[in-house]
């Protein structure tokens, strides 16, 4: 299975999210590096776009910047890859706690495993969001809040695709 079929599949399919929930490890990695890797080249686009305009009339500053620019540019990308790896696995893993809460709502079979695969997916919409929101300069807060939302809602339509629990 290829990236671009899992990003159309996350995108306008959720009902498929519950069936990538037996995908490989590896492959859904893969995916989520995909995403980090999408945010953080936006987000050092932004970052080169701030530098090179002079916010400052220091000159001090400026000069500073100027004579260690070639050392700033390769450490601010590492520095947003990393912040953005871990600000990511970190949403996917609150967002998979929550998936296994609407499991135990919906009556349905699934282990954590299972649902950090589909949250993983999930989060899709609310990243891509996220880009578009920072260009428009939508409020953090709200944007935060949209991106919840899709993805909760998102959350509980592959829930309700995942296995019921047999009755005893």
């Amino acid at each position: 299975m290829n990236h671009f079929k899992l990003l159309i599949d996350s995108l306008f399919y959720p009902k498929k999210l519950a069936a990538y929930r037996l995908l490989p490890i590896g492959k859904t990695l893969q995916y989520v590096f995909i995403l980090v890797s999408a945010i953080t080249i936006f987000s050092f686009i932004q970052f080169l776009m701030g530098v090179s305009d002079p916010s400052t009339n220091i000159q001090g500053l400026t000069e500073y910047i100027e004579d260690i620019i070639w050392l700033l540019y390769p450490f601010a990308f590492i520095l947003l890859f990393l912040t953005s790896t871990v600000v990511i696995f970190v949403r996917i893993s609150i967002y998979a706690f929550v998936g296994i809460v609407i499991l135990k709502i919906l009556n349905r079979r699934g282990e954590y495993r299972h649902m950090w695969r589909t949250a993983s997916l999930a989060i899709t919409w609310s990243t891509l969001l996220s880009i578009l929101f920072s260009m428009l300069q939508l409020s953090s807060t709200v944007s935060t809040m949209i991106g919840i939302l899709i993805t909760i809602i998102l959350l509980v339509v592959a829930s309700a695709k995942y296995p019921k629990i047999p009755k005893k």
